[in-house]
């Protein structure tokens, strides 16, 4: 487990708390859950989907699109809001690379999402495992499109940006999580202002890469600092952004401070689309991969139409 489980819960905290309506899903059930996770298991593949809990596995799942967690299982980090373990990880697996190309390929996704845990014990952080997924799905599967979403490689951004880039992945990711004064608590082990400088990286690298970052809501921020967050990621030229609501995994990890309502959400989804983001997912339910293929071909799509309008004024 993630070693918060070593820490009690604090005194007088709930052992669950009440979830709204709006935040409730049913257990999965269905034969296409069934048969994804069975090629999971195959595959000797792990997924974020599990990993984290996240409560649209079974709608997913049963789509078969799954959340790839390359470098294996176990975390060198122990964040305050996820469930991913936390330990000495083990020794990278060299047939990932290729087992994740079969997957897509059995599976006959369009989208693929990789992410990973954080691998602070690696000379690279993982990137070269990053790329190698990359190229084996490209010669797989090359009508795919890969959107990764990456850790902040901490003290190895530079060259592992670099090398990513290189590989052309068509959508990056990397979460900024929270507001930068929750940060000591939510994200110790991470630093806000690094995390948009490797964002704006990607952008420096390769501006026809899509970028993308998410932030939770409901864990005490304030409505001005999520603006703020906004206006960040705006100046480093993030195209997509997701917003959604932090649940509890275990009462071990950071409280809910607040049931975000799917209104909150939308004002905040319209806020968003007016300082200039291609694309906006802001609900309770949304996670980063939550719909990513619809979501990055609306993304392409308003793209083409920005550079049109452009293109047609300047006539």
């Amino acid at each position: 487990m993630n070693d918060l489980s070593s820490v009690p819960a604090p005194e007088g905290t709930p052992a669950r708390q009440r979830k709204p309506d709006w935040i409730r899903v049913k257990a999965p059930t269905s034969k296409g859950y069934g048969e994804t996770r069975q090629l999971m298991r195959d595959l000797k593949l792990n997924t974020v989907c599990e990993e984290a809990a996240c409560p649209n596995i079974g709608e997913c799942w049963t789509k078969k699109h799954a959340t790839v967690m390359i470098l294996g299982d176990t975390c060198t980090r122990a964040c305050a809001f996820c469930n991913v373990k936390t330990g000495m990880p083990g020794r990278v697996d060299p047939a990932e690379p290729a087992n994740v190309a079969e997957l897509a390929l059995k599976t006959g996704l369009e989208h693929i999402v990789i992410t990973s845990v954080d691998r602070d014990d690696l000379p690279d952080g993982g990137a070269s495992q990053f790329v190698k997924v990359i190229e084996e799905l490209r010669k797989a599967t090359p009508a795919t499109t890969i959107e990764i979403l990456t850790p902040d490689f901490r003290n190895k951004m530079q060259r592992a940006v670099e090398a990513i880039v290189a590989a052309r992945p068509d959508v990056y990711n990397h979460n900024l999580e929270t507001v930068p004064r929750l940060y000591p608590t939510i994200r110790p082990g991470a630093r806000y202002y690094a995390s948009l400088r490797l964002l704006e990286e990607v952008k420096r690298h390769d501006p026809s890469i899509f970028t993308k970052s998410g932030i939770m809501l409901g864990l005490g921020e304030e409505r001005l600092e999520v603006h703020q967050v906004m206006d960040d990621m705006r100046c480093a030229d993030i195209d997509f952004l997701t917003m959604g609501q932090y649940l509890r995994p275990t009462p071990k990890h950071a409280e809910v401070k607040e049931f975000v309502t799917p209104q909150a959400f939308k004002a905040y989804g319209a806020i968003a689309r007016a300082k200039g983001f291609l694309q906006v997912a802001s609900s309770p339910l949304t996670r980063s991969s939550y719909h990513a293929g619809d979501d990055f071909a609306q993304m392409r799509a308003a793209r083409e139409a920005l550079l049109a309008r452009k293109q047609h004024a300047k006539v």
